[in-house]
């Protein structure tokens, strides 16, 4: 099946910014959720497989478009995988530069020295009358007590990828796609697109 429009569930400018992208060498038209007035469809799973395909059946369904998904977030060894599927909603009022503070601050009393931690991204792809499909990728690193760095979005200031010497938010956009858990779920899913076309 050709894709010729994708709409993005999403509403975060960043995401819909490194998926465009992403998407371009395909010429795929890509509509986010933002665009088309679609609502926020809440996130009720307790995975991130169950929250991405949450969000592209349902829109999938309101707009009749083939609906891309994906669900994301930052597991914290010390913390018990937290925030994990809830990383979104651990910033107070999206507010990541007050969640980093409070997950370091929590780490700190958490007593532990070992500050292990993964991104973890799931895409799910809905196209009309197909069950979803999945693609995972992730990527270990740990988490430092400094914010550093001004690209990217999220925790981005305060992950370090293993074997680099600082933070995603040190990265050019370029060199975050090439290892990032969103970059290697989307390696995933544009084999599978390069097959479908």
């Amino acid at each position: 099946m050709k894709i010729k429009k994708l709409l993005v569930a999403s509403h975060n400018q960043g995401k819909i910014v490194e998926i465009t992208d992403l998407l371009k060498p395909f010429g795929i038209e890509v509509v986010s959720a933002n665009e088309l007035n679609l609502p926020d469809v809440e996130e009720t799973g307790t995975t991130f497989f169950e929250n991405a395909e949450l969000k592209a059946t349902e829109l999938a369904k309101i707009s009749g478009l083939p609906c891309l998904a994906d669900d994301s977030g930052l597991c914290v060894d010390a913390l018990g995988g937290r925030p994990g599927v809830y990383s979104a909603r651990y910033a107070p009022n999206r507010d990541f530069d007050k969640a980093m503070d409070l997950l370091i601050n929590e780490l700190k009393q958490s007593g532990s020295s070992d500050w292990s931690a993964h991104f973890s991204c799931v895409l799910a792809l809905k196209l009309p009358d197909e069950p979803c499909r999945f693609y995972e990728g992730r990527v270990d690193g740990e988490i430092v007590s400094q914010k550093s760095g001004h690209n990217g979005f999220g925790f981005d200031p305060i992950f370090k990828p293993k074997g680099f010497d600082k933070t995603f938010a040190n990265f050019t956009k370029e060199e975050k796609s090439a290892i990032s858990h969103r970059g290697r779920a989307f390696q995933k899913f544009v084999t599978d697109l390069e097959k479908m076309v």
